[in-house]
């Protein structure tokens, strides 16, 4: 690698307090779903009929779910541009947003998770 590109490659990298900023606004939200998640979780067990194993699987998944997709979107959306790393941070909240809507359909629709 030449000196040049060495150099291309130092101007691109962001400066660490904005991955900081961009990553703790998303993080925010990628926590307001786990808490979300959370309290659906402690909702279903303290119901009439509690969860049974499937019940329990079914319900930590999306608790676990964002915290992967956050973890995954930064290593993916790091070293990229600001907009870019943003637009990456808010496809994996997207996909969990649809995860979580996804588990409480289920939820909602199928009493095998039920009768713990």
């Amino acid at each position: 690698m030449t000196a040049e590109a060495k150099d291309a490659v130092a101007r691109r990298r962001l400066p660490t307090w904005l991955v900081v900023t961009i990553a703790g606004l998303f993080g925010l939200f990628y926590a307001y779903v786990v808490w979300s998640a959370v309290a659906l979780l402690i909702q279903q067990v303290n119901g009439p009929l509690g969860l049974n194993g499937l019940g329990w699987f079914v319900y930590i998944l999306p608790i676990v779910f964002p915290l992967i997709a956050f973890g995954i979107a930064f290593a993916i959306g790091a070293r990229r541009a600001a907009g870019q790393f943003a637009i990456v941070l808010l496809a994996g909240l997207t996909l969990s947003a649809a995860f979580w809507l996804a588990i409480v359909g289920y939820g909602t629709t199928s009493y095998g998770l039920y009768g713990g």
